[in-house]
């Protein structure tokens, strides 16, 4: 393999830019391409094997190849089928130089893939022609591809600030990389599933809302929102809906988590130790004494998109939800609520005397009784 390095009519950075790999078994016609190319400022690289240019492809992409059809080994027609075939490789242009002139040949030359013929002898004029051309060609190429490419990293980039309004940052960069074979979890369609369900519900809310001002009352609310959502994103929570000052969160959804109760369990520990900060800071300035509920239930419920053809919510319904809306409406100021499945699957994290058993409670809307555990932090 050689390497001839040009004089240069072109620009410089037009030079440098564009190289060309000749591949011909013969170096004295090699070099004699070789020569022509770079007499008009192209950079130009030569083999004498299809097996060599395979290497030197692989291993350093040209931006352009004049290959030789009749070679000893692999012959042109095959080189290229490769190298067209090969999805790193497949947009380089690849100019066929051959004596032969049948049709047949051409045809078979244009299902390998070649993107222009030059007939044996080479006149430098109609090389040039067709190197010019296809460097024209492969500027243009290049360019759409990298518009393309901006154009993919900004719509990914759109939908991971979407998607992350709802769920945490690592779930919304796997469903992204997942979407292309599978779609996101949005757009599928409902099903039944096992999860956790936590509610999170700001207590004396109403009365805040009477003594505080509108913009106060905002304020306080984003501040709120603003820990415990960072709280469940922690831990990998999926956020379903935010109204007023109940929050939704569902564990084990839209992806498995063996450990659902155990994130749902650290995620309102978390939301109470952060959320301790902030009620501090609202009672030094003068607010109104609040505190924050906490109800966790685990069951099955049904995951889809819920709603009319103008307002579609993708939400989580089913028993699970409801018994813990309920929990989190028995849940004192500081204290979380939870259901016996739960309270079985997380015992072992829960810090000593700070569980009680509230015995089995019958919930509004709900046919039997319910074990329910009361857990202050």
């Amino acid at each position: 393999m050689s390497e001839v390095v040009p004089a240069g009519r072109l620009a410089p950075a037009q030079a440098a830019a564009f190289r060309v790999l000749v591949v011909d078994d013969d170096p004295d016609m090699a070099a004699y391409l070789a020569r022509l190319l770079v007499s008009e400022g192209f950079t130009a690289h030569t083999v004498q094997s299809g097996e060599a240019a395979m290497g030197y492809v692989r291993s350093t992409p040209p931006d352009l190849i004049l290959l030789d059809v009749m070679m000893p080994g692999s012959n042109g027609f095959e080189i290229c089928e490769r190298v067209k075939a090969d999805t790193a490789t497949a947009l380089i242009p690849i100019v066929l130089v051959t004596a032969l002139e049948d049709q047949p040949s051409r045809v078979r030359g244009i299902k390998a893939g070649a993107d222009d013929f030059l007939s044996k002898p080479v006149h430098r004029e109609e090389l040039v022609a067709r190197v010019t051309t296809l460097r024209r060609l492969h500027t243009t190429r290049r360019e759409l591809e990298s518009r393309r490419l901006a154009a993919e990293v900004a719509r990914k980039e759109a939908l991971r600030r979407t998607f992350s309004r709802y769920i945490s940052p690592r779930i919304a960069d796997r469903i992204i990389s997942d979407m292309e074979d599978e779609g996101t979890p949005f757009q599928r369609g409902a099903q039944r599933v096992n999860l956790v369900a936590m509610f999170a519900d700001l207590r004396g809310f109403t009365r805040l809302t009477e003594s505080t001002r509108v913009d106060e009352v905002v304020g306080l609310l984003n501040e709120y929102f603003g820990v415990i959502t960072d709280a469940a994103y922690r831990h990998d929570g999926t956020i379903f809906s935010m109204a007023g000052d109940n929050l939704l969160v569902g564990f084990n959804v839209p992806f498995p988590q063996p450990d659902a109760a155990a994130r749902a369990w650290r995620t309102a520990h978390d939301m109470l130790l952060s959320f301790a900060s902030v009620h501090a800071r609202w009672i030094k300035g003068g607010g109104v004494a609040t505190g924050l509920g906490i109800g966790i239930a685990a069951g099955e419920a049904i995951l889809g998109n819920v709603g009319s053809p103008h307002f579609m919510s993708y939400t989580i319904i089913g028993d699970a939800v409801n018994t813990a809306s309920r929990l989190v409406q028995a849940a004192k100021p500081g204290e979380i609520v939870v259901s016996g499945t739960v309270y079985d699957a997380i015992r072992e994290m829960i810090p000593a005397g700070a569980a009680k058993s509230q015995g089995e409670v019958a919930l509004r809307g709900k046919s039997g009784a319910t074990s329910v555990w009361s857990i202050t932090v």
